[in-house]
């Protein structure tokens, strides 16, 4: 029998540019795709392919120093156009050229021992799209989860409903779920809306939520279901990706297709479209965005969590939505960020856009000065987890381990604090304050 867990605290913010169908509007095959190292946070990486190789759908680009069988892999098959690197050379990213016809992908083979499914994932590239906690990375290579949580749902502002990806894939979910099975001694929770159609899965305890953001985060689930503590680690994913394992363990393969929904107020039509992880985000958006004289923030993500990126850039893991706003340093309005206009979005009901019930247009604008932080309790209202956000937050500034210990710094990672850090007061980038401090604990610890 499923439980349900209601969630008090948290948000949905109400914005202009959803979609209107889960449907696939058009299919795309971009003329090029990219891998980001920095998308797997806790991957050290050393190239397998210099500029000019050819390369096919799957085959390993880089490697892990701490562990070589850890890989990410090309999600498509074409000719290795650069290897970009910044500071003290630093591989910031590999940009592939496609091929216009379609090769075959490479195969993998596997029995179905622990230590034989564990390497076929690093192998085959998806060992980098589960994340780790404590620290929020990549599972360290020998790592023994306690328990490992499944989300199935996306709360995230506009994002497209994750069932309707999944919708026919049970076979591939119940193949992903053996094979993690045998990972790990204790027990497969995947979170799902509140009246899930989502079947049960032979080997895993479904759990309901509310979808009040950020309930779609695999790590809040997992503080609501049960949390972890010092000493103890747990694997997080999405069930795109536990349907990606199993497609594997079934078919030798990795799917590399990413269905993404393309959002934002800026766009002429927001939709769904189906094409390949790492696009050229030029492909994607051609003749999408408004021509309305305005300058954009092309974001390769959500609102919250999302990573700025210019036409030139690439789809960002984790590869499931692109947002277009304003970038707002056009704007030229009355009073500026102290107006009390109808259309000005914002947390507080002293605005009067809070009781219209409509949808929000806003900008990229910061709205306000950086300050000292008030300690007003506003981060507690948006992060459904049983930690002192503000005073952890302290702790981490401070770099004193022993206070961020007991105050819940394994729990968390940066995204649990993308709603906090939005209705934040003080404009502190609390993402990046916590990023640091995990970063700054896996040095020390």
């Amino acid at each position: 029998m499923r439980r349900t867990i209601n969630l008090k605290k948290g948000l949905n913010l109400s914005l202009a540019g959803g979609l209107s169908s889960s449907d696939i509007k058009a299919e795309t095959r971009p003329s090029a795709v990219a891998v980001i190292p920095d998308d797997f946070h806790g991957f050290q990486p050393k190239p397998e392919v210099a500029e000019g190789d050819s390369v096919s759908a799957g085959q390993p680009l880089l490697h892990d120093k701490a562990d070589n069988d850890i890989k990410i892999v090309s999600p498509a098959a074409g000719k290795v156009r650069c290897i970009v690197r910044g500071h003290r050379r630093k591989i910031e990213r590999i940009v592939i050229d496609t091929d216009s016809q379609q090769s075959d992908p490479v195969t993998h083979s596997a029995s179905g021992d622990p230590d034989s499914i564990r390497r076929l994932l690093k192998v085959s590239g998806l060992w980098v799209m589960m994340r780790q906690r404590p620290y929020d990375i990549i599972p360290a290579p020998d790592s023994m989860p306690r328990d490992i949580f499944v989300t199935a749902m996306d709360t995230a502002p506009l994002a497209p409903d994750m069932e309707k990806e999944l919708a026919g894939k049970e076979l591939e979910l119940r193949a992903g779920v053996k094979a993690l099975k045998t990972l790990t001694k204790g027990s497969i929770y995947i979170g799902v809306r509140s009246g899930s159609s989502l079947p049960e899965i032979e080997g895993a305890e479904i759990i309901e939520f509310n979808p009040l953001h950020p309930a779609g985060n695999p790590g809040i689930q997992a503080a609501n279901i049960s949390p972890v503590n010092k000493g103890e680690i747990i694997w997080t994913l999405d069930a795109v990706t536990l349907a990606k394992i199993g497609g594997l363990m079934i078919n030798g393969t990795v799917d590399f297709t990413a269905h993404v929904a393309l959002t934002g107020s800026e766009l002429i039509e927001p939709k769904m479209v189906s094409t390949i992880e790492g696009a050229d985000l030029a492909d994607l958006l051609e003749g999408d965005i408004a021509d309305d004289g305005r300058n954009h923030r092309i974001i390769s993500g959500n609102v919250l969590t999302g990573t700025p990126e210019s036409m030139e850039g690439f789809l960002r893991y984790p590869y499931r939505q692109v947002t277009v706003i304003p970038e707002g340093d056009d704007a030229d309005e009355f009073m500026g960020w102290a107006s009390v206009s109808p259309s000005k979005m914002s947390v507080s009901p002293s605005f009067l856009g809070r009781f219209f019930g409509k949808k929000f247009k806003p900008d990229a604008r910061l709205m306000g000065g950086r300050r000292a932080m008030i300690m007003s309790e506003v981060y507690d209202k948006y992060l459904p987890m049983d930690v002192m956000p503000e005073y952890l937050i302290k702790a981490i500034l401070a770099k004193d381990i022993d206070r961020m210990e007991a105050l819940g710094i394994y729990e968390v990672a940066p995204e649990d604090f993308a709603l906090a850090e939005y209705a934040d007061p003080s404009k502190i980038e609390l993402q990046r304050i916590v990023r640091d401090g995990l970063d700054y604990l896996r040095s020390e610890v």
